[in-house]
């Protein structure tokens, strides 16, 4: 259930009115910003999932014991 271009031009035409033809390029400029940080960030989230980390047990003889 997504936004159809009726919704859209009634939200874009509200945004107008509310915050002024001046600020616009400046609200727009500071959300394709945001989008970049969150895009960036959730990027590194997903890298930081995916390394793996090998563990290496060390047995009281000094020999390695099982590897996870």
């Amino acid at each position: 259930m997504g936004l159809g271009a009726p919704e859209l031009i009634i939200v874009l035409v509200i945004v107008l009115v509310i915050f002024g033809g001046a600020k616009l390029p400046k609200l727009a400029k500071s959300l394709g910003e945001a989008q970049r940080e969150f895009k960036k960030g959730s990027e590194e989230g997903a890298v930081e999932e995916t390394t793996v980390t090998k563990t290496v047990v060390v047995e009281k003889d000094g020999t390695e014991g099982p590897k996870a």
